[in-house]
């Protein structure tokens, strides 16, 4: 039974996000950890729902040994803020979406993914969508350092 429960959110969930819902349940997994948390992801929008992840960051994400071909896009919703400890926006934007929904609350929950590493001068997952298949590299790069520092994060919490 898990005892931690982490939803990762992007905008539209089939770039950063899923990325980011793979790289932790790989090191989740590597340090025998998974049965211990829920690892999910959504996006903000809507309109790619029922879609998997976009080609780049499957094939980035493949390329170091991770999987996420079978997740689908999907919206986060109410439900999801009452259910996750942790929600992990990858940018400014997504979190003040993320914050209103959760209302007063819930608003502490929410957290950007780059708070937990020590990468100096960005603050934010940048979106690799619209750019070359570099920037999935990059994407990962950051997602499995920040990944490392939030899983460290909770299990001192």
């Amino acid at each position: 039974m898990s005892t931690h429960s982490i939803l990762f959110v992007c905008l539209g969930n089939i770039c950063r996000s899923p990325t980011a819902e793979g790289v932790c349940r790989q090191i989740l997994s590597k340090r025998n950890l998974l049965k211990q948390f829920e690892v999910d992801s959504a996006g903000t929008g809507n309109w790619h729902i029922g879609s998997p992840p976009d080609k780049r960051a499957q094939l980035a994400a493949s390329a170091r040994g991770i999987d996420i071909s079978s997740l689908r896009a999907r919206q986060v919703s109410d439900a999801d803020i009452q259910r996750f400890d942790y929600i992990i926006a990858m940018d400014h934007g997504n979190r003040r979406e993320l914050e209103a929904l959760a209302g007063q609350a819930q608003a502490h929950k929410v957290r950007l993914l780059l708070e937990f590493t020590e990468f100096i001068g960005l603050d934010e997952v940048p979106d690799p969508y619209y750019g070359g298949d570099r920037g999935f590299d990059q994407v990962l790069d950051l997602i499995e350092e920040a990944s490392e520092g939030l899983i460290t994060h909770i299990l001192k919490q």
